[in-house]
């Protein structure tokens, strides 16, 4: 791998001044404002205690997510140029950098993952407690999973999140995925931008949600109501179980209705970030006509 250098030593004075071709100062790529509240993350480490991510939108969320804390960045001299071209930006200069061939990032990363030259190490998200996300939720739909474990199914189920302005997710500790490399290129992005709250009992957060105002749904397949006629006019917590086992007994319990998704008997379910991503469509479609 090649040593450390920045994409601007190569470039115009303009560049290596911090100013684009306008003359007016470039952003930097680290803490740029939105709404990003943060996820947890407890896994998935690079180096000494770090979260490794890869593929473009993965690291490019985490570079502007002002609580994120980015370690070090490898990545082929194209893709970096090519992240900053598109920012008009420029990365801080106490960000280590080490620029690599396509073929030496490959070894940083999980066995044939696109990483599409870029990797960065990072520490993980700082911990969101369930008060702060109900604070913050101004009434937008909560997704909750139980026992939900494939770190591609929950980063696909973040992206659906992102797009359609869920509040947040909420797993239970001991039975969901860690944040990883793996995860982060699954949401797209989303990883940076869907406050994540892992709990420790699901079923008290479920009563808790009931508190500020929810009406929980569950979505399963035995379910007597069909969705989306089971949504109600207020806020919604909608909770998913993982393929094979479901929705817990005691988590259904706490949920005020359990609904299924009206498909074809030709097969048997959908995949969990599937049925995630149609009940959230309904659910945005509600609120715009409500």
């Amino acid at each position: 791998m090649a040593s450390p250098r920045r994409p601007s030593d190569d470039r115009s004075r303009t560049a290596r001044e911090g100013v684009n071709d306008s003359g007016r100062p470039k952003t930097s790529l680290r803490g740029r404002e939105g709404r990003m509240h943060g996820g947890r993350g407890s896994g998935g480490r690079g180096a000494a205690g770090a979260v490794r991510l890869w593929g473009r939108h993965a690291v490019e969320a985490a570079l502007t997510n002002p609580e994120r804390v980015a370690k070090k960045l490898w990545g082929t001299r194209e893709a970096i140029q090519a992240m900053l071209d598109d920012h008009d930006a420029e990365l801080p200069t106490s960000l280590p950098i080490e620029y690599a061939q396509a073929a030496d990032l490959g070894r940083l990363v999980a066995r044939d993952s696109p990483h599409q030259g870029l990797v960065l190490d990072c520490a993980p998200l700082p911990d969101l407690v369930l008060g702060e996300l109900l604070d913050e939720a101004e009434g937008r739909t909560i997704v909750l999973l139980d026992q939900v474990t494939d770190p591609h199914n929950v980063g696909a189920i973040l992206r659906s999140c992102a797009a359609f302005d869920v509040a947040g997710l909420i797993t239970q500790d001991r039975h969901a995925p860690p944040e990883s490399g793996t995860l982060a290129k699954s949401a797209s992005g989303a990883l940076e931008l869907v406050p994540w709250v892992r709990v420790v009992n699901l079923a008290r957060a479920l009563e808790t949600i009931s508190e500020a105002g929810y009406w929980r749904i569950a979505l399963d397949g035995e379910g007597k109501a069909t969705f989306p006629s089971a949504l109600p006019g207020g806020p919604v917590a909608l909770v998913l179980g993982a393929e094979g086992d479901g929705i817990r007994r005691n988590v259904l319990d706490h949920c005020d209705a359990v609904a299924r998704l009206p498909i074809s008997r030709a097969i048997e379910s959908l995949n969990v970030s599937t049925a995630a991503a149609i009940a959230l469509y309904a659910a945005s479609i509600r609120e715009k006509t409500d």
